[in-house]
């Protein structure tokens, strides 16, 4: 065998300092489902997600103000309300227990191994960044109005309180 063949690489470190996901910092995360599968074409799959989202932000302390589950993918948008709310802690956690019940019944990953993340500045758009999560099926042509998409909404806070750039406010009854 080729020596370079044997070499090892380190994974490449894609997040930054461990300090910058504490506290109460907003945050715009994207999970892929492994080899992008559609998993969440089934009802049940997407509705377990968002359970998971609900009693995980619950845990971790975060306010979720815009999430979508897509076919293939999903997206949140989220501010830690504790300065101990940890997003690295939240994401690892609710990929395993979303993941759980999927490698049970289909003995394979559910989701990618990392996931994206942006950390909000001041001058960051929030309410763009949820209108974004929100318009996702419109632009897949999934729905025709992002109100009438199942997977999508809020689980705790409003745009309004959060301080952020001015935008389309959200007018969703909280799930």
């Amino acid at each position: 065998m080729c020596a370079d063949m044997q070499t090892r690489y380190p994974h490449k470190n894609i997040r930054l300092d461990r300090l910058r996901y504490i506290g109460q910092n907003s945050y715009f995360i994207t999970f892929c489902c492994e080899g992008r599968g559609l998993v969440f074409t089934d009802a049940g799959a997407a509705m377990r997600l968002i359970e998971n989202l609900r009693a995980t932000s619950d845990i971790y302390r975060f306010a979720v103000y815009a999430y979508c589950v897509m076919p293939d993918h999903f997206h949140a948008l989220l501010t830690g309300l504790a300065p101990t709310s940890d997003l690295r802690r939240f994401a690892k956690n609710l990929k395993q227990t979303s993941s759980d019940d999927h490698q049970k019944r289909f003995r394979s990953p559910l989701w990618q191994k990392k996931f994206y993340d942006h950390i909000f500045r001041p001058t960051d758009n929030f309410a763009g960044a949820a209108s974004y999560i929100w318009m996702n099926p419109v632009r897949k042509g999934l729905c025709a109005d992002p109100r009438d998409y199942p997977f999508s909404g809020v689980i705790r806070g409003r745009l309004e309180n959060n301080g952020a750039s001015a935008g389309r406010l959200d007018t969703r009854v909280e799930a």
